[in-house]
């Protein structure tokens, strides 16, 4: 059982105060750093940690995981999780929380607002004001109403995308891998061609799976319309930075905007190495799509509370590779949480060694996800340390935690 007095906790990459001061709340040590940490950094430091806290920087590998001695659960301050290994989480019985839909409006804000500067030439007008240069024309400045924007991934912050996108006037494609049901008047494309010949702007919101890293290159920017614009708010890892810029050097394209990297800097104020710096009609942005007071604030608390529930409860809802189990926790009673392979029997094997020592199943639930299950179970009355020993003896026991 974990002192709740005692329960340690590490955050990383700036995580917002109020995920700090909610743990805090709950009586949680919490130590917060203000950059990401590499594999070798995160090691050193995990040691007797029970809850991690990261963003997209750091990397939770199948090492780091291997010297949690003490890690219960990590969280995930933003959507993505490609940068933790779930696999090996999972084998480990840590749960691994994120926020798929904090940020969501922040992200599509950006773009938007980004859609704009590029189609009206802000930023390239802001830049000769800066210079001295008065140049008012309107050549090469439109309106985004009529436009055609061409969503790649048509998920949470896709969909609000298109929602949002068509309200103002554009036409609206995407193309997803996946099965999703239209919103409005959006257009679903056959094949990611089909988008990429038909819209005026291309905009990327797919997540950073090993599979699609590099899955943009040259070949996507020759296939777009001549004069469209590309905008990047997803993973930096999908788009070839070469080929982009390549594309809009030519002309081909009429601008781009970016706001992540294949290599970022780790910490804030450190230099930023890319292809694309100092082109005119390209705006960048350092990993900020989701980085509004707003969002964050708002990833802080969810993120943290979901935390602090697994460790007080046992609580899995919204867990991206445990299987959800949220069971009311009564009082006076004591709590197993039991995470295992999922095999036929374990309810029948767990109940027998109960019933065995005559300990009295309050309350029990039991959900499997994959090759995994999670069973939570309520006893009333006292237990021995020997009914411990044989549910983790087990064969099919991937970990067990005693949570009241």
């Amino acid at each position: 059982m974990i002192d709740q007095t005692k329960v340690r906790v590490l955050l990383l990459e700036s995580i917002h105060p109020d995920a700090v001061s909610r743990l805090e709340a709950n009586g949680f040590e919490v130590e917060s750093v203000r950059n990401a940490l590499d594999e070798a950094e995160l090691i050193e430091r995990i040691d007797g940690v029970h809850l991690l806290g990261i963003r997209s920087k750091t990397r939770v590998t199948a090492k780091v995981l291997e010297a949690a001695n003490s890690l219960v659960a990590i969280g995930a301050f933003c959507i993505g999780t490609d940068q933790i290994d779930l696999p090996a989480a999972s084998r480990a019985g840590i749960a691994v929380f994120n926020a798929p839909f904090s940020n969501t409006r922040s992200v599509v804000e950006l773009a938007l607002a980004e859609i704009i500067a590029l189609t009206r030439r802000l930023t390239e007008k802001n830049s000769g004001m800066h210079a001295g240069v008065w140049d008012k024309a309107a050549d090469g400045s439109h309106e985004i109403r009529g436009r055609r924007i061409g969503i790649v991934g048509y998920g949470n912050i896709g969909t609000q995308l298109s929602v949002l996108a068509e309200s103002v006037g554009m036409q609206v494609s995407f193309y997803d891998t996946a099965d999703k049901l239209a919103l409005g008047n959006a257009r679903r494309c056959g094949s990611l061609d089909e988008l990429l010949e038909s819209s005026d702007i291309i905009t990327l919101h797919v997540d950073g799976r090993p599979g699609n890293a590099g899955f943009f290159g040259a070949e996507q920017f020759a296939r777009m319309t001549k004069g469209a614009i590309f905008l990047n708010l997803s993973r930096g890892i999908v788009v070839d930075h070469v080929a982009l810029r390549e594309a809009l050097a030519s002309g081909h394209l009429s601008g781009a905007a970016v706001d992540v990297f294949p290599k970022e800097p780790k910490g804030r104020g450190d230099e930023f190495v890319s292809e694309l710096r100092e082109l005119p009609n390209v705006i960048l942005t350092p990993h900020i799509g989701g980085s509004t007071e707003e969002a964050q604030s708002d990833i802080g608390n969810f993120v943290a509370t979901k935390l602090a529930s697994f460790v007080q409860e046992g609580n899995t809802t919204l867990s991206v590779n445990l299987p959800s189990v949220a069971l009311p926790l009564q009082e006076g009673m004591s709590r197993i949480g039991h995470v295992h392979v999922n095999t036929p029997g374990v309810l029948a094997q767990v109940n027998s060694i109960l019933a065995d020592h005559k300990v009295n199943v309050e309350g029990q639930l039991l959900t499997t996800r994959g090759e995994y299950g999670y069973l939570v179970t309520d006893i009333s009355g006292g237990y021995t340390d020997e009914v411990l020993e044989q549910l983790r003896a087990m064969d099919q026991t991937v970990r067990l935690r005693v949570l009241a």
